[in-house]
Formats: structure tokens, C-alpha cells, sequence
């Protein structure tokens, strides 16, 4: 009786090496030798295909090269059924799981332990990776509202921008400046009003659903749908202010500006550091909510009632991307919520922003406490240093004590 040739035989030399390369993280190498390939569909002796190794490694490049050449996302000869979405999960790397996404990879394949590829994120502390995963739709399944339905004599959105809707809608940073900033960068401030109203559709059609109800994308697009409502009152609140004025200054008066008066509405606090609008539109937002009768609503309205509930935006934060099991370090910028900013105040170093832009929105507010955050980091060392305990000199003190 022979025994099973193991898979790995049937590889030749360079699709060996590829695999090595990949291991040793060594793209450039990889890339040389790809382009002498004819076919990437391959697997190792463990059933793994070329690109559930890239997507492992959490090599954004080598996934993408794999998937310029027609890897298949669906390839899986190993028992254990991780795709290459539950890999890239693994490895964290959010951007391999949105090039596999984008592929058209089911989010909701179960592994051998019956285990999606957010689960396994979550599992392991990805949490940036549930997010992409949980608030991806595909851009496929919104061209619906780029068309002409019944009686409209125009699309929802225009055809032209179905990249930026997409990239509105599965945005993952929630924070109420964040998503009016996107408007802004993604050119859809100019349909406003129609952007609403799509998202309410699409929660709407999301609840409505007999299977694969997604109750967190629907109450996502609602709370987006509110921002957007917020954004377009403060609208036409500055629009009627600079027309009560007239004269030279509404005529200098940016058609955009209206988007920094509404960050500084949401930035501005109280004097006990709360920002007080946040919270207030938020808990409306989740009164709002049109289907009271399912889970994600009775447990915002619980947490929202509860004593010592966090602030409204971390409670939606956690509902709609899930719960973290710790919290990471790297902070949140100050002004649009985003993780691990990489930029600090020069002056006074205590806090984050993402560009010289969200440091610029939030000076206004900053410059009150800058000073004071200086003096606090200033003297904080000296009073270590001051406080620190000598065994010694403990011991010594102690004995006299004893005496």
C-alpha cells in the first residue's frame, strides 16, 4: 500500500519559492519572480493557496499582485476552512481584508470551529479588522441607488460618485467630525439631502430584510443619516445668518465654512469637559431609530439609561463596531476620532491629531488648556522624583519607630 503523495510534490521549484518569499516577508523578491508565472491558483502541502499565505503575512502588495492576476479567493484544499479573509483577519492588516472584500470574499464563511473571520479578529485582539469587516458593503449593491427607479426623473446619488458613496458608507470611524469631513473630501457635500435620504432607504431595506438581517449596518446608516440632517441644519442656519448680514461679508462667506462652524459645535465642551451637543444629538438619534423592537436598540436604550453610562458616542461606537476586549494603546485624535494618530501638540504634547488640519480645528478649544497641560508635564517628573521612596532611608526610620 503506497502512501498519499503529499501536495507539496506537485509544486515545482518556483511556485516553492514563492512561498518562500512570502515567509521571509520579502516582497520585492516575490514580485520579481511572480512575473514569470502563469498561474497563482496553487496550493502548499497543507492545502493553502498562494494567496492565503500573502494574506497571512498581511502583505497588502503581494495580495494585491495576486489578485491583479486571478487568484481565487475560493481556493481551499485544508481541512480547517479558513479562507484568506479569516488569514488576513489574523495577520491585522486591515487593508488586505478591504482588497478581499473589494474581491467579492464572503464575510460570513465559517471556519472548521465554525468561526467567521471577524470572530477570529476579535479573537485575537484585531479589532480594526472586525471593524472593516462588520461595516463592509459592497459597492455592487449600492449601484441600485445610482439608477433611476419608477418615477424619479434622477438617481439617488449619481453615477459618478458611487466610489466616494462607498467609501462614505463603509467608513468605520463613526465620530460626528470624522463623517463631515468625509462629506467634504469625498465631494458629496453638493447632495446632501439626497445622501440622507438614501441612507434612510437603506436602513429601511436592511431591517426589512427575512434573512441576513445586518440590524448593525442599519442602525449605522441611520446614525450617518442623522449626522448628515445635523450637517444640513447647521447648513441653513449659516446660510440665513450670512443673508441677514448681506453686504461684502455673506458675499465672502465660503459656501463650505458652515462644515468648520458644525465641528466646532460638536469640539466644543463644557466646563467639565463634556461635549454636551455629542451627547445630546446622539441619545436623540438612538430615540429615533425606527424599529424599537430589535436588539441593538434595547441595548443602546439600556446602556443609555444605565448609572455612570460612558459618553453616548462610545456607547453607539461599541454597539455598532463591537465591544473591545481592552483598550489599545495609541490614543484617539482630538478632533475626529481617529485611532493612533501619529501627530501631537508641539507645545504641550498630552494631545493627539491625525494632520495639522484636525490640530487646526480643535486649537480654538485647545489654547484654553495648552498652557496648563505644559506645566502639568512639566512638573509632573520633579514630583516623581520627589516622591520616590528610599528602602533605606524607610528602614531607618522604622527602627527609630521600633526603639
Amino acid at each position: 500500500m503506497t502512501e498519499e503523495t503529499p501536495k507539496n510534490q506537485q509544486l515545482d521549484d518556483v511556485q516553492r519559492q514563492l512561498l518562500e518569499h512570502l515567509a521571509k516577508s520579502d516582497t520585492s523578491g516575490f514580485k520579481q519572480l511572480l512575473a514569470g508565472v502563469n498561474n497563482v491558483n496553487f496550493v502548499d502541502d497543507s492545502g493553502m493557496s498562494c494567496l492565503a499565505h500573502a494574506s497571512f503575512k498581511g502583505n497588502r502588495e503581494a495580495v494585491q499582485l495576486l489578485l491583479d492576476m486571478g487568484a481565487d479567493i475560493n481556493l481551499n484544499q485544508h481541512g480547517a476552512d479558513y479562507t484568506p479573509l479569516h488569514f488576513a483577519a489574523l495577520s491585522g492588516n486591515t487593508h488586505v481584508c478591504r482588497l478581499l472584500l473589494d474581491a467579492g470574499i464572503k464575510p460570513g464563511s465559517l471556519n472548521s470551529v465554525n468561526r467567521t473571520a471577524a470572530q477570529m479578529a476579535a479573537f485575537v485582539g484585531n479589532h480594526a479588522c472586525v471593524e472593516t469587516i462588520n461595516n463592509y458593503v459592497t459597492q455592487s449593491s449600492l449601484e441600485y441607488y445610482t439608477q433611476v427607479h419608477g418615477q424619479q426623473t434622477e438617481p439617488q446619488i449619481p453615477p459618478s460618485l458611487l466610489k466616494s458613496f462607498h467609501a462614505f458608507v463603509t467608513e468605520i470611524n463613526l465620530h460626528p467630525v470624522r463623517i463631515a469631513l468625509n462629506v467634504q473630501s469625498l465631494g458629496l457635500l453638493r447632495i446632501l439631502s439626497s445622501l440622507r435620504k438614501t441612507l434612510a432607504l437603506m436602513c429601511e431595506k436592511e431591517m426589512q430584510k427575512s434573512h441576513d438581517l445586518n440590524e448593525l449596518l442599519a442602525f449605522k446608516f441611520h446614525y450617518q443619516g442623522w449626522i448628515l440632517a445635523e450637517l444640513i441644519r447647521c447648513e441653513e442656519q449659516f446660510k440665513a445668518q450670512h443673508k441677514e448680514k448681506g453686504g461684502e461679508e455673506a458675499g465672502d462667506a465660503n459656501k463650505n465654512d458652515f462644515i468648520e462652524v458644525f465641528v466646532k459645535r460638536v469640539l466644543k465642551e463644557n466646563k467639565l469637559g463634556q461635549l454636551d451637543y455629542v451627547e445630546y444629538t446622539l441619545r436623540e438619534c438612538a430615540r429615533e431609530f425606527p424599529v424599537r423592537e430589535c436588539t441593538i436598540f434595547r441595548q443602546i436604550a439600556t446602556q443609555f439609561g444605565a448609572k455612570d453610562a460612558p459618553p453616548a458616542l462610545t456607547i453607539l461606537r461599541n454597539a455598532i463596531n463591537g465591544m473591545r476586549g481592552f483598550v489599545d494603546e495609541g490614543g484617539y485624535c482630538s478632533t475626529c476620532g481617529a485611532e493612533k494618530p501619529d501627530k501631537k501638540c508641539s507645545k504641550c504634547k498630552a494631545v493627539q491629531y491625525c494632520d495639522r488640519e484636525c490640530q487646526r480645528l480643535h486649537w480654538f478649544m485647545h489654547k484654553k488648556n495648552c498652557a496648563r497641560l505644559l506645566a502639568q508635564s512639566q512638573t509632573q517628573p520633579q514630583s516623581q522624583a520627589k516622591g520616590a521612596i528610599d528602602t533605606a532611608e524607610l528602614r531607618e526610620e522604622l527602627s527609630k519607630l521600633a526603639a
